[in-house]
């Protein structure tokens, strides 16, 4: 009777543990689910682990097949903590497609005006939206890998074939037959074929474990499609038929694939029926036969597999851009023109706090001066970013933006290739031709961004071959917005380049930027006048004066009045 009432005492102490979590689960399904309607364009926190990071690029590695942002203008314009910023998804199909879509700016007016149409949709449609978001997070995302390097890896398996599972099948039927015949024979024969099959079966186990990860996606992603087929929403029309079709080729995936797919699989639970289906698992082989099938089945079907998940990531990635919007102080919906041109209000950088806005309206190339930190460079990478923006989330960050569709490029925050054997002068050097290489190729205009063009030389040679560089970057189907400290070049491409400037204000030793672009080249010299706010000896600071001013009366740099230490 004791061991009745124990019995009884333990089964409503697992009962009460499976009710509980239970109830917390759905608990924390119906917190969330409120949050998002409330958090709506609160980006959420997350910590990006580098591994981790790295492969939200995977999906766009391997569908990179057009014009696409370069890793050069990619880590100029910092478009990692961008992406961070706008990174509103819940799954892995969600974020890496949303990467690709800021990698790979659109060339096509209609494809952009149908992302509109989604984004717009979700914006408008709180309800849908949530429903659609609840269904991403249960479909998650991935561990240590993308979906597309398990996917990938699935090569590393080669050719497997249930053949030898079937013949140690045949032959354990054949001992019970024997057994009939002569049981001890029998008996041996049985028990000799299950030891060599558990040996077997643990070695390849051992080989199926980490691709076992991948199917579990993929059974994810299938119920995350089944789901969003459930909706039937209109304005997803195109994408639903493309679901239905690429869904429906994977139906005996799943059929009896939970002795593959369970959580308890060979975990050493204690679970009666558990440790029933793991002893049946090491005799006869029924997950390695199923794996094996299911294998054979995302090989088959591996198109369909990508095809939902570039499905799927769209749609969220959409459902990303309208909350990413959300959370901004001020956007607006770019338009397009067929003119080489840009004209744009109150644009503003997206890393930036408090940010000033700077107008721009050209059909020319554009050189900037003005002292150090006075915004040239923000300014330039404010103009890159909202362009990649227009023609990739169909937004932008300021009062109103029309331009071309444009390929773009930059070279801005170069460094020493060290490893390379580059020095900085090399490195600018390629970083610049391969934009004058892009423009050599035809197609759609460039629009390319240059930060002190050859700052890596010296003066004269420098002023030289920056003029010719930037009278080639202003031609051939291209659009140039470079800034430069060398006042000459403000002359010498005056009919080809408009002059913009930033400038500062020196009062009582302090001075102030109001980082708003100007026409006109810079007028004003501030270089030396900083020394002295950084409190150097007033002689080095006097004297420097006298030289600068010398110079720019004769022309010519007079020797200093010193001698060489005895």
């Amino acid at each position: 009777m004791e061991y009745v009432i124990f019995a009884v005492v333990m089964a409503g102490l697992v009962l009460i543990f499976l009710l509980k979590g239970y109830y917390d689960y759905q608990k924390s399904e119906k917190q969330f689910a409120q949050q998002l309607y409330t958090d709506y364009g609160i980006l959420p926190q997350r910590e990006y682990n580098p591994r981790q990071f790295e492969n939200i690029s995977h999906y766009f590695l391997k569908h990179n097949d057009g014009f696409h942002i370069d890793d050069i203008t990619w880590n100029d314009l910092n478009m990692d903590e961008i992406f961070k910023k706008m990174n509103f998804t819940y799954s892995a199909a969600g974020e890496e497609y949303l990467y690709y879509m800021l990698r790979c700016p659109c060339m096509d007016e209609q494809e952009l005006r149908r992302r509109e149409e989604m984004i717009r949709y979700f914006q408008e449609n709180q309800d849908d939206r949530a429903a659609y978001q609840l269904i991403f997070h249960k479909l998650g995302r991935m561990g240590k890998f993308s979906i597309y390097d398990y996917l990938d890896y699935l090569d590393n398996l080669g050719k497997r074939s249930n053949i030898p599972h079937y013949i140690s099948l045949i032959l354990l039927l054949a001992s019970v037959g024997l057994m009939f015949i002569q049981l001890p024979l029998g008996l041996v024969a049985f028990f000799g074929i299950l030891a060599y099959n558990n040996i077997n079966y643990f070695k390849e186990k051992g080989e199926i474990d980490p691709y076992i990860t991948s199917f579990s996606y993929v059974f994810r992603l299938l119920d995350a499609v089944r789901e969003i087929k459930a909706n039937d929403t209109a304005v997803l029309k195109e994408e639903l038929d493309a679901l239905k079709k690429s869904s429906t080729s994977m139906g005996s995936f799943k059929h009896g694939s939970f002795i593959v797919m369970s959580g308890n699989r060979m975990s050493g639970s204690g679970n009666p029926l558990d440790m029933l289906l793991d002893y049946l698992r090491m005799g006869f082989h029924l997950d390695l036969i199923k794996f094996n099938h299911m294998l054979s089945e995302v090989r088959k079907h591996i198109q369909d597999i990508d095809r939902m998940i570039t499905i799927a990531g769209r749609i969220e990635a959409m459902i990303a851009v309208g909350a990413y919007r959300a959370s901004l102080p001020g956007h607006c919906v770019p338009e397009f023109t067929k003119e080489i041109s840009i004209d744009a209000k109150g644009m503003y950088h997206p890393l930036i706090e408090n940010p000033v806005e700077n107008d721009m309206h050209t059909s020319a190339s554009v050189l900037i001066t003005g002292s150090n930190a006075s915004g040239k460079s923000t300014f330039l990478k404010t103009m890159a970013v909202n362009s990649i923006l227009a023609q990739t989330i169909h937004t932008c960050l300021g009062d109103y933006y029309q331009g071309a569709l444009f390929r773009i490029a930059s070279s801005m925050s170069l460094r020493d290739d060290v490893q390379g054997g580059d020095s900085y002068y090399m490195v600018e050097i390629k970083a610049i031709k391969r934009i004058l290489d892009l423009c050599a190729e035809g197609g759609p205009p460039v629009l390319c961004f240059v930060d002190e063009v050859l700052r890596g030389t010296n003066t004269v040679e420098r002023i030289a071959a920056s003029s010719q560089i930037l009278k080639s970057l202003s031609q051939n189907n291209c659009m140039c917005f470079a800034a430069t400290h060398d006042i000459e070049l403000t002359h010498l491409l005056v009919k080809i380049y408009k002059n913009y400037h930033f400038t500062e204000k020196i009062e009582e030793n302090d001075i102030s930027f109001t980082y708003k672009i100007i026409e006109g080249r810079a007028a004003s010299r501030n270089a030396i006048k900083l020394l002295g706010i950084m409190g150097y000896d007033p002689s080095i600071i006097r004297k420097a004066e006298e030289m600068a001013a010398d110079f720019l009366s004769s022309g010519v740099w007079h020797g200093l009045d010193c001698e060489m230490p005895q």
